[in-house]
C-alpha cells in the first residue's frame, strides 16, 4: 500500500498544480502518421493489376496530389514502362521507367484534368501490380 501511494502522489501532486503529465510521444506521433497518410498524395492511391488492363482509368487529378506518381509493389516485372495520356490531347505525355519505388509520371497536373494511364512490361508474360497515386 505504500509503495502505490509513493507511486501515485507525485502524479495526484501535479494534478492538483493544475499541470499535466505528458502521453508518450510514439502514440500521439503514431495517430498523427494515420490520419496524414490518408491525407496525403499518396494515402489515396489506387492498386492496379497489368493484365487485368493495358491501360488503366479513367482517373481525374484531386487536389491530394500536384502530379500523378506510379509505382510497383509486385508481380514478376521488377520495372514498368507508363505514361500519361490526357484525355484533353489523346496521346502520351513520354514514357517512364517506373521500379519499386514512387516515380513521376507527370508534373503540375491540373485538379479534375481526366487522363488515363497505359503501361507496358519489358517481357512478354510478366506481370505487375501497381499503385497510382493522382
Amino acid at each position: 500500500m505504500t509503495t502505490r501511494f509513493a507511486r501515485a502522489f507525485p502524479v495526484a501532486l501535479l494534478v492538483a498544480l493544475g499541470l499535466t503529465v505528458p502521453t508518450p510521444a510514439s502514440a500521439s506521433v503514431s495517430t498523427a502518421a494515420t490520419a496524414s497518410a490518408a491525407t496525403t498524395c499518396y494515402g489515396g492511391a489506387v492498386t492496379v493489376h497489368y493484365g487485368d488492363a493495358l491501360e488503366f482509368g479513367p482517373y481525374w487529378a484531386t487536389a491530394r496530389c500536384d502530379d500523378i506518381n506510379l509505382r510497383v509493389i509486385g508481380g514478376t516485372a521488377e520495372y514498368v514502362n507508363a505514361c500519361v495520356k490526357f484525355a484533353k490531347y489523346g496521346t502520351c505525355n513520354r514514357w517512364t521507367k517506373v521500379g519499386r519505388s514512387w516515380t513521376t509520371i507527370a508534373t503540375d497536373v491540373l485538379d479534375g484534368s481526366k487522363f488515363t494511364v497505359p503501361v507496358g512490361v519489358p517481357l512478354e508474360g510478366d506481370d505487375a501490380v501497381m499503385q497510382i497515386a493522382f
